[in-house]
């Protein structure tokens, strides 16, 4: 089985950030995946479950198998299914994105397979990839998003947030995985066999004052005030130097000459 270690946790806090990161991103990314009705998608790592089901409503009626290792995000996206009317719109099955639990007559059938936020928190992402390869038919597609940390940038910087986004993307060192394997998606597609087609990004941010800042500065602050056991217990910062920080960055926000510049990296590779 695949280590994977989730930093942020699964408490209800980590799971509204991550319903609020859904509402943000899912559309453009939908648009970058170019589905087709009737393309059967396997989504390696789908928390809790609003990409997997919007990813059902563009192929439909094809099939959309979600596999997620989180009892807790899988019980969550169940719940948040129901809620919406659409507690039969996809299967949510238990498993390891290394070892996805496909069945003898599933593996080389899906249309696509897809992975979003998975690859900087499992140890091997290669093989993760790889399994993904060997999930779809041939000519499918492998779509991958991820994060590369590295090209985050405020302005004007908020005073201590070098050593405390550097803490942070340590913590990942620190579980043995890679805050910025968002720019290996291509290398990682051509090792599992897959011909990469295309490699592109997804900005998120904006000035002082929009809601996209709101959200993207926002979303920093409640990812570094999850990960602050991880970081300060880990003695990879000192809580003297982590909380100045953070309220450095709070205040930030306020400033009407702030602004925040992030990319997601994506890439697609046909096997």
């Amino acid at each position: 089985m695949a280590e994977r270690a989730y930093i942020h946790g699964t408490d209800p806090d980590e799971q509204r950030r991550l319903s609020t990161l859904n509402l943000f991103l899912n559309e453009p990314w939908l648009e970058r995946m170019a589905l087709q009705a009737g393309e059967s998608v396997l989504d390696v790592g789908s928390g809790l479950g609003q990409l997997t089901r919007a990813i059902a409503r563009r192929v439909a009626p094809a099939r959309v198998l979600g596999i997620e290792r989180s009892d807790a995000q899988r019980g969550e996206a169940a719940r948040l299914a129901a809620a919406d009317g659409e507690a039969d719109l996809v299967e949510l099955r238990a498993g390891d994105a290394q070892e996805p639990p496909l069945r003898d007559g599933e593996w080389g059938t899906f249309h696509a397979a897809h992975a979003r936020f998975v690859l900087e928190h499992v140890r091997d992402p290669a093989a993760v990839v790889r399994s993904m390869a060997r999930a779809v038919r041939p000519g499918g597609r492998l779509l991958l998003m991820d994060d590369d940390h590295d090209v985050l940038r405020l302005h004007p910087e908020p005073p201590g947030f070098g050593p405390l986004w550097a803490a942070y993307n340590r913590s990942y060192d620190r579980l043995g995985n890679d805050p910025y394997v968002g720019r290996r998606l291509v290398a990682l597609l051509h090792a599992a066999g897959a011909r990469p087609t295309q490699a592109s990004g997804i900005f998120y941010g904006g000035p002082a004052g929009s809601a996209a800042f709101d959200w993207a500065a926002g979303n920093i602050v409640r990812i570094l005030r999850g990960a602050r056991e991880a970081m300060v217990g880990g003695d990879l910062i000192g809580a003297d130097t982590f909380e100045p920080a953070v309220a450095a960055l709070e205040a930030w926000m306020a400033r009407p000459d702030a602004a925040c510049w992030y990319s997601l990296c994506w890439a697609e590779g046909r096997v």
